[in-house]
């Protein structure tokens, strides 16, 4: 129950400010929230993530984008019991891929609007559902680590 309001939560996060960057500034405009550090910068990707492109675009990306969600979701299925880093960790990367194909599916395009900079390291503008991928891959790895050592102490000990 809890990952499934994590990701309803997550997910309407997502879209509710993606809502309020389009209804607020015009497409590439930037307004500092902390200057020469963070803005919020309107932008949008046809792409994948940073920009890059697939062959066949954006419809095939769709496609794949489909695919590698379902994965994700019989992949929780099967983690449901599992190891709460394991479990949070792909409801949280399902809850990025869910905001993001809402985007691809009914514009083709994703809205991104967190836009950090240092000095002149600037990073690519990013969105929640970004965020939420990001979060979730931390903590699957983490996991994955986790099972490693899990694994080879009981290894040790048989």
């Amino acid at each position: 129950m809890y990952l499934i309001l994590l990701i309803v939560t997550v997910v309407s996060l997502d879209q509710w400010s993606k809502w309020a960057i389009k209804s607020s500034f015009s497409l590439y405009q930037s307004k500092p929230i902390i200057q020469d550090f963070f803005h919020f910068t309107y932008v949008t990707n046809e792409g994948m993530a940073f920009g890059l492109e697939l062959p066949g675009g954006k419809h095939i990306l769709l496609v794949l984008t489909i695919l590698l969600t379902a994965f994700i979701v019989g992949y929780l299925w099967k983690e449901k019991d599992g190891h709460p880093l394991s479990k949070y960790g792909l409801a949280l990367i399902l809850s990025g891929a869910i905001g993001n194909l809402i985007d691809r599916a009914f514009s083709g395009k994703v809205v991104d609007f967190l836009d950090f900079m240092v000095g002149d390291f600037h990073w690519y503008v990013f969105n929640i559902a970004d965020s939420a991928v990001t979060i979730g891959m931390v903590f699957f790895i983490l996991y994955s680590f986790l099972e490693d050592r899990i694994n080879s102490k009981e290894e040790s000990l048989i």
